[in-house]
């Protein structure tokens, strides 16, 4: 099983407090509580390294994480549930597109899509704005451990369908897709 060294570097609220680095980015996408923390966790193999919690919308700001110095994953505020303010989810929603739209260090975007459900409207709202920027993006569907092994063909082809592009099944639990994913952040300029 390939892991990597990985390590918390800094948390920001906006583009201009990320950090200053040459390496890939990989920002990740998706509702609050899809798995982005659980993924993070899985790649590095240390459950202790992004904070996970069952109650949605705990992350507020971009977090982020590297890996070996051979990329940075940045966990964003999740999309659809928090007990926030309309005025503060505004300013996330200010802030963030700021980030997507002009961090120079982003490779491609990573949309996460819960593996045991069908892809919720707030998944496609968000595509349809990564689409409407032609902004690089792949999906990782999650949770793929609770979908019968049967299938998860199936699962990943009617995501392909909906999405188009790279997608990759990831399981938090059993870390049987960890390799694949590593390589393909590692190898995604070859």
């Amino acid at each position: 099983m390939k892991y990597l060294a990985s390590k918390f570097i800094i948390s920001a609220e906006k583009l201009s407090q990320c950090p200053d680095t040459s390496l890939n980015e990989y920002p990740l996408l998706g509702r609050s509580n899809v798995g982005k923390s659980s993924f993070i966790n899985a790649l590095a193999n240390n459950k202790k390294l992004a904070k996970t919690s069952n109650t949605p919308g705990k992350t507020r700001l971009i977090n982020y994480f590297n890996f070996s110095d051979k990329f940075m994953i940045a966990d964003l505020p999740g999309y659809g549930y928090a007990k926030v303010s309309r005025e503060a989810q505004a300013k996330w929603q200010k802030y963030l597109e700021e980030y997507l739209l002009n961090r120079k260090q982003i490779k491609t975007l990573v949309q996460l899509i819960d593996a045991r459900h069908d892809i919720q409207k707030n998944d496609y709202q968000m595509r349809e704005w990564v689409n409407a920027y032609d902004l690089p993006i792949i999906t990782i569907a999650t949770k793929i451990d609770y979908v019968p092994k049967n299938k998860v063909l199936n699962v990943v082809s009617k995501i392909k369908k909906e999405f188009g592009g790279v997608v990759l099944p990831f399981s938090s639990v059993e870390h049987r897709y960890n390799e694949s994913v590593i390589d393909y952040f590692i190898n995604i300029d070859e």
